[in-house]
């Protein structure tokens, strides 16, 4: 017979709980309000006359731009600096990659609704688990892989009932929908392995790895936005229609507490479990 429960692994099921639930009351918010601001059609303005907001990347700033002051915030008065045992360029691959999955989240919306950018997040399992194995050298149990064969097989299934998207033909649908989709998990995949390389290398908090990956993905985003000249549009549409303010500033609320909650579940437990 196995050993009974110890109060160390009643305190780690304690543990995982609350990350669970934390994880869950962030993203799912942060999810509806993603498909809010990207499929509801507001006041049209002269730069966006289909009065739907116009910029993914922006979504990705506010988010960003918040995540940072509440890191900034916690790490001065924790450690009584910013400064992180990491440097700050370290953090720039799995920013970058962060950006990626977060401009694909809001842009697959466009293209699908929720509930199946949702159930296809579930098939991420897989790809964490083999940028585990090739950047950080890990070994997984047989029976795990089989377990993300068997989540992605379902993902699958109900995936096959999909609907089309007025207005979309459905090629374009699939196509852009799923490339969206595809750039997400791979970026996120990545992003949690090198987290966790990170974690184990220089033995960061959670909110030293929030104010490093947030430093350098504000840096990507503003960039990003001045490049595509995103920014006269954006502010237009934001004057013109101040819910749209509100929602960002949810998604942004949502966003930060969620990162917290996934770069302590990573700390603690590592990527497989917070996938």
């Amino acid at each position: 017979l196995p050993p009974p429960p110890t109060a160390h692994t009643f305190r780690q099921m304690a543990t995982l709980m609350f990350c669970f639930i934390g994880l869950q009351a962030s993203y799912l918010t942060w999810g509806v309000m993603q498909e809010k601001i990207m499929t509801t059609k507001m006041n049209p303005t002269p730069l966006v006359p289909d009065g739907i907001f116009p910029s993914a990347t922006f979504c990705v700033f506010s988010n960003r731009f918040l995540a940072i002051i509440v890191a900034a915030s916690v790490c001065t008065y924790l450690y009584g600096t910013v400064q992180t045992p990491a440097p700050l360029w370290y953090y720039t691959p799995c920013a970058l990659s962060n950006t990626l999955s977060s401009w694909g989240q809001y842009a697959a919306l466009k293209y699908v609704s929720f509930p199946l950018q949702v159930l296809f997040k579930s098939a991420k399992v897989i790809p964490v688990m083999l940028m585990g194995k090739f950047l950080n050298k890990k070994a997984y149990p047989w029976v795990e892989y089989a377990e993300a064969v068997m989540i992605t097989l379902g993902v699958a299934t109900f995936g096959l009932c999909r609907e089309k998207t007025p207005g979309k033909a459905e090629g374009e649908t699939e196509f852009f929908g799923l490339l969206c989709l595809t750039l997400y998990i791979c970026s996120d995949a990545f992003t949690s392995q090198w987290q966790d390389r990170i974690n184990k290398t220089y033995e960061t908090s959670t909110y030293q790895m929030m104010f490093g990956v947030n430093c350098s993905a504000i840096i990507i985003t503003v960039a990003a936005l001045v490049a595509q000249n995103e920014i006269p549009a954006v502010t237009e549409f934001l004057l013109h229609n101040p819910q749209a303010v509100w929602n960002n500033v949810i998604t942004a609320i949502t966003s930060a507490t969620g990162q917290m909650f996934i770069f302590y579940t990573i700390k603690t437990f590592g990527p497989v479990v917070s996938t």
